[in-house]
C-alpha cells in the first residue's frame, strides 16, 4: 500500500464514484454459445477460451481437477477503472475530512487541519507519510460496521468526474463475463488487491459475483477487545501485510495455500503474481490488461504514476503471457453499456 500510494503525491484530483447496478453481468448463467459476448473475436479471446476448455475437459491432457481451478485478479486496472487516482484513496481522503470535522483532537496535526480546510498544497507538504495517515484514519478511527456503513454510502452516491457514472458502474463488462465464465466452469475466483480488503469487500459480491471470504487485500493490524458481556474487533492504523507486488503471491500461499492456475493484473504491482502463477507445474494462464484505448477509457502502461505497467509488460511479451488489448480485444468497456 505504501509504495502504490506514493504515485499519486502530484495528482490528488478529487474524483469519485460508485455502486452500481450489475444485476445482469454478475450471475455464473453464461450465454451458452457465447459467454464472452462483451470480447471481440479475437486471438486473445480464443486462447481464453481454449484454456479454459482443455482444463475443465476430461481425458485433456491438462485437465485440472475442480479443487486446483484456481483464478485470482488484481482489482484497479484490472475489473475496474483505476484513473485518474485510485478511487479508494479519494474515499479515504474525503472519509478523514468528515471523521476530523467531528474528533477535531486530529486537527492537531497541521495536515488534516489543512485536508479539513480543502488546502490540498499545505496537505501534501508532508508527502506520503501524510497521506497514509489520512488512509489509516479513514479505515481504523471508527468501527468497521461504521467504515462498511461510511463505505457503502460513497459508493451509492459518489460519481466519477470524466464518467459521471457512480464507482462500480465503472466494473469493466468482459472481465466481470471472464468471472462469470470462470465460475461456470467450476473455477473459484479470488480478488488479489493492494487496495484494502475491507473496503472491496463492501461491493465485490455485486459487482462481481465474488463473497468477501474470497477477497485479499492490504490489511491493518486488527484487535479483539472483550468487556463484560461487548465483544468485538477493532482495527489500529498498522499495517498488517502490504498486498502489493511480492506481497501478493505470499497473500495467496497465505490464504488461499496453493499457486492459482490463472493470474490476470494490469500492472508491475501484479508481476510477482503473475510469475508465481507462471510456475505452477499445473496448466497455467497468465494475462496483463494493457490499457490502450485513450478514446472509451485511457492509454497507459510505462510511464503512469499509476497503474505502470513495464517490467511485467516485457517479461510478459517475452514469455508469452496474454497481454489482453483493451482497446481490440474489448467490445464494451463498462458494466452500464
Amino acid at each position: 500500500m505504501k509504495t502504490r500510494l506514493a504515485f499519486i503525491l502530484g495528482c490528488l484530483i478529487m474524483v469519485s464514484c460508485q455502486r452500481s447496478n450489475t444485476t445482469e453481468t454478475t450471475g455464473d448463467s453464461a450465454v451458452a454459445s457465447d459467454p464472452l459476448l462483451s470480447w471481440n473475436d479475437t486471438p486473445n479471446k480464443k486462447v481464453i477460451v481454449d484454456f479454459v476448455t482443455a482444463v475443465t475437459t476430461e481425458g485433456s491432457p491438462k485437465f485440472v481437477p475442480v479443487a486446483d481451478r484456481i483464478a485470482v485478479f488484481d482489482n484497479d486496472g484490472t475489473l475496474w477503472c483505476e484513473q485518474p487516482l485510485y478511487f479508494e484513496v479519494v474515499y479515504s481522503l474525503m472519509a478523514t475530512r468528515q471523521i476530523a470535522t467531528q474528533v477535531t483532537a486530529l486537527q492537531k496535526k497541521p495536515e488534516i487541519k489543512a485536508l479539513v480546510d480543502g488546502d490540498m498544497k499545505t496537505f501534501m507538504k508532508r508527502g506520503e507519510n501524510g497521506l497514509l495517515e489520512a488512509v489509516a484514519i479513514s479505515h481504523t478511527a471508527i468501527t468497521p460496521e461504521e467504515f462498511n456503513k461510511s463505505a457503502s454510502a460513497w459508493l451509492d452516491t459518489a460519481l466519477h468526474k470524466k464518467y459521471e457514472k457512480k464507482y462500480t458502474e465503472l466494473t469493466y463488462k468482459p472481465m466481470v463475463e471472464l468471472l462469470a465464465y470462470l465460475r461456470a466452469n467450476q473455477f473459484k475466483t479470488f480478488i488479489v488487491s493492494g487496495g484494502t480488503s475491507m473496503f472491496i469487500r463492501t461491493f465485490s459480491e455485486a459487482a462481481y459475483g465474488i463473497p468477501p471470504d474470497q477477497v485479499i487485500g492490504t490489511m491493518f493490524r486488527g484487535e479483539f477487545q472483550q468487556k463484560d458481556s461487548s465483544m468485538r474487533v477493532t482495527l489500529k492504523p498498522e499495517l498488517f501485510h502490504n498486498d502489493d507486488k511480492e506481497g501478493k503471491p505470499v497473500a495467496i500461499y497465505q490464504f488461499i495455500g496453493k499457486k492459482p492456475i490463472l493470474a490476470f493484473g494490469n500492472s508491475d504491482g501484479d508481476h510477482a503474481m503473475l510469475q508465481w502463477t507462471s510456475t505452477n507445474s499445473l496448466p497455467n494462464l497468465a494475462l496483463i490488461l494493457h490499457h490502450t484505448d485513450s478514446v472509451r477509457e485511457y492509454a497507459y502502461d510505462r510511464d503512469s504514476p499509476i497503474g505502470k505497467l513495464d517490467k511485467a509488460l516485457d517479461e510478459g511479451l517475452q514469455k508469452g503471457w496474454v497481454i489482453v488489448d483493451m482497446k481490440n480485444d474489448f467490445k464494451v468497456i463498462f458494466s452500464y453499456q
